[in-house]
């Protein structure tokens, strides 16, 4: 089961890359990047249940605050420019 859902994060992550990559604004790449960002969350924590293991919780905690800080950065930047046109 957890082979299936890190296949879905997979492509999941593959989608949001294209959107970050593509455009066609900076607000869709900023919304794109915090998808991928918490879809590389889901994968280290559906890795750990899968390894019955611990050791890189406190990993995707740091990856989740350092995605959240990225984020709010980001939006302020784009509402200092302009609504991200």
């Amino acid at each position: 089961m957890t082979t299936a859902a890190l296949v879905l994060l997979l492509v999941g992550g593959a989608c949001f890359t294209w959107r970050a990559v593509r455009g066609p604004s900076i607000a869709d790449r900023l919304v794109a990047v915090d998808g991928l960002v918490v879809t590389i969350v889901a994968f280290v924590l559906v890795d750990a249940v899968r390894r019955s293991t611990d050791r890189f919780l406190g990993v995707a905690l740091v990856i989740a605050f350092v995605g959240f800080l990225g984020t709010s950065a980001g939006a302020r930047f784009i509402e200092r420019r302009g609504g991200g046109r």
